[in-house]
Order: structure tokens, then C-alpha cells, then sequence
């Protein structure tokens, strides 16, 4: 694999760090602030509106950039946003400098997928997404924890400052490692072609799968705190070292995920979908004892990101023209999911179905996921087998002879 893929893995590490770190120091900012918790709260929202309305946007102004040049101005912007973070004199700074945060993160992975891909044989595009994304999941593993730490030791400013450090070494990477070809090409589609991917109705059902599909997850993964503590019976010390297991789980998925869809892409999603069914359907069992409920968090990760090098790799494959847009649209789609998933399962919550609740709600969205991921296939079949009409193949450039049938 190129050594390039280290540079994309540097920067996913220091977004993954910055975008999951903040639920942890809530109380630190909380107190430093003078603020309630559940203002605190607000600041994960605010991230995650800069990353749904930044993924598209950035994409689509970047279009006929280079695409080398794209990457580096987006670490650059996340320096910004982070340095700005630990330097907020207030709240409402605060606010403002997360939302900054946000933006460049689905672009960042969007362009980056298409930059990972370009540099790799076909049989090798969903394990070199996957090995991109492996610095997004281990940072669960260790950059959350350790940057954690030294918000509660040294203070949450420092954290911030921290991930600005390692946004400084993206960039660097980032120029030394980025082929020049990356660095001088601008791509061919601009920003109408970037535009023209989303009229495409197999990409929107590869959208609505990442939403349903991770809203599963987070349904489950934003009340996992209650369940480990009410219903497995560990003490709340133990909870940062569980959630470190499905960081662990989370990786295992994603170099697995990305090795299975090169050799089945549509047999790895679906694999994926029905082992995140059973996952969360077995939840409240699993939830009853302490060591089953360590492994529910391990395959819960597992089950969950084995679907993403196959999603992102299908977006892309639909929105083949041009597929930056897509693909960063894909990144909005999970904090979509982030955002919709939490919702859901504090809807079971607050009915009173249980502690467990959530899992079996997430349970449902995976379902729905793969009614949508069947979807997909169908009219990718119907596509394959349906005669296109002679006006549209001469329009491609293609002028069909005398009793030639011509299939898309």
C-alpha cells in the first residue's frame, strides 16, 4: 500500500481525537465556562452541524482544485478551528470555533477516499478507504483517552491545542507523502459535474443506507454508558476502558470490512447490516452479565464499521464522474445518523421500555438499512438489464447500429 495512506491515516486521527474528545471533558468545560451541562452538550452539536453543512459545501467550492492542495487547506482550517477552541475567551466563542471545527471533517474524508482509491490497483480501493479510516477508529482506541487526560490534568484548553499539533503533522505528511500527480491535476469534473452526482438515485439509497446503518450504531453507542453501569453492573471507572474495547472492535471492523469489499463489496455491506442486526437484537441479553456485555461492545464496533469501506466505496462508485461531492455528502450522512440515531434511542428511553431500549430501537434502523441496501441492488439490477433509449446512447456518443441492443 502507498505510504501516502499514512498521511490520510495522521489526519483522520486528529479529527476522530477532536470530534469524539468533547463528550468527555463536558465537565471540565462545563465548570471552566460557568456553563450547565447540557449547554456543554451543545458544542458536540455544534461540531456536528459544521460537519453535515462543511461536507457538501467544501466539496462543491473545491471541485476543480487539485486535490493535494484541497487536503492540506482542510487540515488547515481544522488547525484554525482547534487553536481557536483552546484560545475561546467564552461560551459563544466556543460554539463558533467547534462549528469551524467541523467543516473541513466529511470533506477531508470525502476527498480523501477519492485520493486513497486513485493511488491503489481496483482490486485494492475499499482497503486502502479502509486504511485511511483506521486513523478515525484508532483514535477511539487511544487518541479520545489520552487527549481526555490531559484535558482533565492539564486543563480542556490543552487538549485542543494538542489536536492542533497533530493537525501541524497532517500537513506536513500530507505535502511530503501526497503523490505530485495529486498535487498538480486538477480533477475533470467541476462543480457542476461534482452537482450532477446527487441527481443519481443509486447514490441517495447508498445515503440512506450510511444513515440508517449508523443510526443503528448510535442508537445503541450514545446510551452504552447507562447500560454497562445499570444493567452489566460495572462501576463507572471501568466504562472508559469498555468503550476503549469497541474502539478495538471498531478497528477489527474496518481492516476487515475493507478486505472483504474487495473481493465482495455488495456481500460485505450486507454481512455487515445482518451481523449489526443480531448484534443489537441480542443486546438486553448480552447487557445481563458482565463479560457478555464487554463482548457486546467489541462486536458492536465490529458489526458497525465492517459496513464502511463498502458504503463509501459504493458512493463512489455511483457518482463515478465525480465522486469528491458524494463522497463527502456520504461523511454528512454519518453525523446525520450520529444526530438521528441518539434521538431514536432516547425516544425508547423516554417511554420507558428500559435501559436496554435503545439497542433493540437501533435494531430496527439496521433492518431498515438493509431494506434500503436491497433497494439499491434492485435498481442496480434493473439498470444492468434495462435497454437504454436510442436518443440517450447517442446523446453518450455512441450512434447504435442496425439491430444492436445495447444494455447500461
Amino acid at each position: 500500500m502507498p505510504l501516502a495512506l499514512l498521511a490520510l491515516a495522521v489526519g483522520a486521527f486528529g479529527i476522530g481525537t477532536t470530534e469524539f474528545v468533547m463528550m468527555g471533558l463536558l465537565p471540565e468545560v462545563a465548570n471552566d465556562l460557568d456553563i450547565s451541562i447540557p449547554a456543554a452538550g451543545h458544542l458536540v452539536s455544534a461540531y456536528a452541524l459544521g460537519v453535515v453543512i462543511g461536507a457538501p459545501l467544501l466539496a462543491a467550492v473545491t471541485a476543480r482544485m487539485p486535490r493535494r492542495t484541497v487536503l492540506m487547506g482542510l487540515m488547515v482550517l481544522f488547525i484554525a478551528g482547534n487553536a481557536l477552541s483552546a484560545l475561546a475567551p467564552d461560551y459563544d466563542w466556543l460554539v463558533a470555533a467547534r462549528f469551524l471545527s467541523g467543516l473541513p471533517h466529511g470533506a477531508f474524508f470525502g476527498v480523501g477516499a477519492v485520493v486513497a482509491t486513485s493511488m491503489v490497483a481496483p482490486e485494492r480501493k475499499a482497503r486502502s478507504v479502509s486504511l485511511m479510516f483506521l486513523g478515525l477508529t484508532v483514535a477511539n482506541v487511544a487518541g479520545v483517552p489520552v487527549a481526555t487526560l490531559m484535558g482533565q490534568q492539564l486543563g480542556w484548553r490543552a487538549t485542543f491545542l494538542g489536536v492542533s499539533a497533530i493537525g501541524l503533522a497532517a500537513v506536513a505528511s500530507l505535502a511530503l507523502l501526497i503523490p505530485r500527480a495529486q498535487a498538480h491535476a486538477a480533477p475533470p469534473a467541476g462543480l457542476r459535474g461534482e452537482l450532477a452526482a446527487l441527481r443519481s438515485l443509486p447514490v441517495w439509497l447508498a445515503l440512506g443506507t450510511t444513515v440508517a446503518g449508523f443510526g443503528a450504531l448510535f442508537a445503541a453507542y450514545s446510551y452504552v454508558t447507562p447500560m454497562l453501569t445499570e444493567s452489566a453492573g460495572y462501576a463507572d471507572a471501568s466504562v472508559t476502558l469498555l468503550l476503549a474495547l469497541f474502539g478495538v472492535g471498531a478497528t477489527a471492523g474496518n481492516l476487515l470490512g475493507g478486505r472483504l469489499a474487495d473481493h465482495a463489496m455488495r456481500g460485505t455491506l450486507f454481512g455487515g447490516l445482518l451481523s449489526l442486526v443480531a448484534v443489537l437484537a441480542l443486546f438486553p441479553l448480552l447487557m445481563s452479565t458482565a463479560w457478555s456485555a464487554a463482548l457486546a461492545v467489541f462486536l458492536l464496533g465490529m458489526a458497525a464499521f465492517v459496513t464502511g469501506s463498502p458504503l463509501n466505496l459504493m458512493v463512489m462508485e455511483k457518482a463515478s464522474s465525480a465522486p469528491s461531492l458524494a463522497s463527502s455528502a456520504n461523511q454528512a450522512a454519518f453525523n446525520l445518523a450520529n444526530a438521528g440515531g441518539a434521538w431514536i434511542g432516547g425516544l425508547a428511553l423516554a417511554a420507558g421500555f428500559g435501559v436496554t431500549s435503545p439497542a433493540l430501537a437501533g435494531a430496527v434502523l439496521a433492518a431498515l438499512g438493509l431494506a434500503v441496501a436491497g433497494a439499491a441492488y434492485t435498481v442496480d439490477r434493473r439498470r444492468v438489464t434495462t435497454p437504454r433509449p436510442v436518443r440517450e446512447r447517442v446523446v453518450a456518443g455512441h450512434v447504435p447500429q442496425q439491430g444492436e441492443t445495447v444494455r447500461s
